[in-house]
């Protein structure tokens, strides 16, 4: 008597394609292995390794680590230079990216129209962005000399009072502000242009009928429908500027009179000056909880007004 048979067929290629499947990760693993160990390296041992020193006293060189706990993170929420910095930041923050965003709206809908030599404008108000900070900082410093610089020449011209710029406790901060802000919106102006071109031009042309003016069209189709952007541009930035570092170590070196001493510049001293290592890594994981928190406040109060 001859039983019933079952093909080997299906089991075969069961095999075979589960044989693929691991291939392919292997393959992909083996592609991925570079950036994983780069990120492994630079990225996530720093984080576990700087939280761990967070709650020690290390000077660096030392072969020992004295272990505090949460003292290093009680010492610098004590510190009135570490209040003095967190306004510094957020006075910072606040102004170059209202600027930013202002500015880099302004320039998207300027360029977003039917313009001669459109591309040539778009690359020069861009060209700032991939100019290195330090390159940027150097030209403004001649800018912003108080003696030869070009803004006082402007001003004596005009018959206005000149001004110390960087040497002045009150306008170093604006005059960083002013530098970062035309470094820095051409990128914005971008992101921008991406979300005006995403708009369907019916929109428009139905409003048009209807006798809709300019700015009634950006009151009530541009305005609203770029909200989305307008949101992402807002997180980005002040995540951005909550971590500026390079203007002000290059243009005033957090003063004058600590007028522009702000949290990654004050961490660095504290880090790299001072060797307070421990310190330093509990102002950097403060910083994120900084970040973190206005993060989720701007994604939760603006994300209101979002009209997805």
């Amino acid at each position: 008597m001859v039983g019933p048979t079952t093909p080997a067929i299906p089991t075969t290629l069961a095999r075979r394609s589960s044989a693929r499947q691991r291939e392919e990760l292997f393959a992909g693993l083996l592609f991925l292995a570079p950036t994983l160990l780069a990120v492994a390296v630079f990225v996530a041992f720093p984080l576990v390794f700087s939280f761990y020193l967070s709650f020690y006293s290390w000077d660096m060189f030392s072969p020992t680590r004295e272990f505090v706990g949460l003292n290093n993170y009680l010492s610098v929420l004590a510190s009135g230079e570490f209040w003095l910095s967190m306004n510094n930041t957020l006075y910072y923050a606040v102004g170059v990216v209202g600027l930013e965003l202002t500015a880099a709206l302004a320039l998207a809908l300027l360029l977003n129209r039917p313009l001669r030599g459109l591309s040539l404008y778009r690359t020069a108000f861009f060209a700032p962005v991939v100019t290195s900070t330090v390159a940027v900082s150097i030209v403004w410093l001649w800018l912003f000399d108080p003696q030869t610089g070009l803004f006082n020449y402007i001003l004596s011209l005009l018959g206005l009072p000149e001004s110390g710029w960087l040497t002045d406790p009150t306008m170093a901060m604006p005059a960083i502000i002013l530098m970062s802000t035309w470094h820095q919106a051409g990128y914005y102006m971008v992101i921008y242009l991406a979300g005006l071109q995403a708009i369907p031009r019916e929109f428009y042309d139905a409003a048009k009928v209807d006798g809709a003016g300019r700015w009634t069209l950006f009151r009530h189709i541009t305005w609203p429908l770029l909200t989305p952007t307008t949101l992402f541009v807002l997180i980005i930035g002040m995540i951005g500027a909550l971590q500026a570092f390079d203007a002000f170590y290059v243009m005033t070196q957090g003063g004058p009179l600590k007028a522009t001493q702000t949290m990654v510049f004050y961490l660095y001293q504290v880090g790299f000056k001072f060797y307070e290592i421990g310190a330093a890594s509990a102002m950097a994981y403060l910083l994120f909880v900084v970040i973190f928190t206005l993060t989720i406040i701007q994604w939760k109060v603006v994300g209101r007004l979002v009209d997805f």
